[in-house]
């Protein structure tokens, strides 16, 4: 593979950083290497393979056509900002906010189910949400061969995903909690230590918080499948890292637990921990710092025959979020879509 130049949006964040830590994980070469982030971030000093990388403040001016590679980690007013600037440059652009999601001309992708919507991409490409990606890479084998037309989900997500400050944030509740006050940080909708906060996100004029509809949006956008019907619950629960998910589908024709657990074992991406009779099953200490994608507790659904139900956990900072961008430009640079250092695209 090329070394390429990467320029990072949101470098000082928690994903930004996760990011610069997998591409060293994954041994990518790296031609030139900028950080850029707000204003309050800029000046920082950043180690990258023996060098110091001082974070400079993002402006408009920030993006050149030597940018080969652009990741914004940021919010999604600065990647509806920045991103087509970006793009107009000849780079390619991943984004990691919701802004160009369910764009019809930005694909979204998860290398493991469709790397063939790289090759339509006018220069950006989005990622899902960190919850869409597990259930997804779950669903997907079975849905190659048997149609999804329905999920019920109900998630239980870690405050990582709401960014380092959250994870500060529970922290310093969880400490006043045992010491028998309570000091809400803020970092949440509701006091999180000890707590299950039924709210991610604003709600919708439905009732439904935006990342439960960005869910039921992106599953269909993933897998071409429009007509899947989806409803999601998305709770934020007092762990550190790593979110989980039970999960019930049900297919155009019914399927057995037996040949579902089948499909997923031999897809990639997905790892089985199912075990009943051992008490083996996954949870989130399992994934916290790695790429696994967990699934256990399959079994038959009793209220809908064919039916099944599974329990899946991931680490939302990485296979949701920061090596799933590395996988993308990983496959982007195999498929040649990654304009070459000595010329542009």
């Amino acid at each position: 593979m090329e070394a390429y130049n990467i320029t990072v949006v949101g470098a000082s964040g928690i994903v930004g950083q996760e990011f610069l830590k997998i591409l060293d994980e994954r041994q990518l070469p790296v031609g030139r290497l900028r950080l850029l982030a707000t204003a309050r971030s800029a000046g920082k000093v950043v180690q990258f393979r023996g060098r110091e990388i001082v974070v400079e403040e993002t402006t408009a001016e920030s993006f050149g056509p030597e940018d080969h590679i652009v990741f914004l980690s940021a919010s999604g007013a600065a990647s509806k900002q920045y991103a087509p600037i970006a793009a107009a440059n000849g780079s390619f652009v991943i984004d990691d906010s919701s802004a160009f999601r369910m764009d019809p001309n930005v694909p979204l992708v998860i290398p493991e189910i469709n790397p063939e919507d790289l090759e339509w991409h006018r220069g950006i490409v989005s990622q899902p949400n960190c919850t869409t990606t597990p259930m997804v890479l779950a669903l997907n084998p079975i849905h190659r061969v048997n149609p999804l037309k329905r999920v019920i989900v109900s998630t239980y997500q870690a405050v990582a995903g709401a960014g380092a400050a959250a994870i500060e944030g529970l922290r310093r509740e969880t400490e006043a909690a045992l010491a028998g006050r309570h000091e809400p940080s803020g970092t949440q909708k509701r006091e999180i230590a000890f707590n299950a906060v039924p709210q991610i996100d604003l709600f919708a004029d439905d009732g439904y918080t935006k990342e439960e509809l960005k869910m039921a949006n992106e599953t269909r956008k993933i897998l071409h499948a429009p007509e899947v019907r989806v409803s999601a619950t998305c709770v934020r629960i007092p762990t550190f890292f790593g979110h989980a998910m039970s999960v019930w589908a049900e297919f155009e024709r019914p399927i057995s637990a037996a040949e579902a657990r089948g499909l997923m074992a031999a897809a990639p991406g997905i790892e089985l921990m199912d075990d009943p009779a051992a008490e083996r099953y996954p949870t989130p200490m399992d994934v916290a710092g790695t790429d696994r994608v967990l699934v256990g507790r399959l079994r038959p659904d009793h209220s809908t025959p064919g039916g099944i139900t599974f329990w899946t956990v991931t680490d939302s900072i990485r296979k949701g979020a920061a090596t799933n961008v590395v996988q993308i430009i990983e496959e982007a640079a195999r498929r040649g879509l990654i304009r070459p250092r000595a010329g542009v695209r």
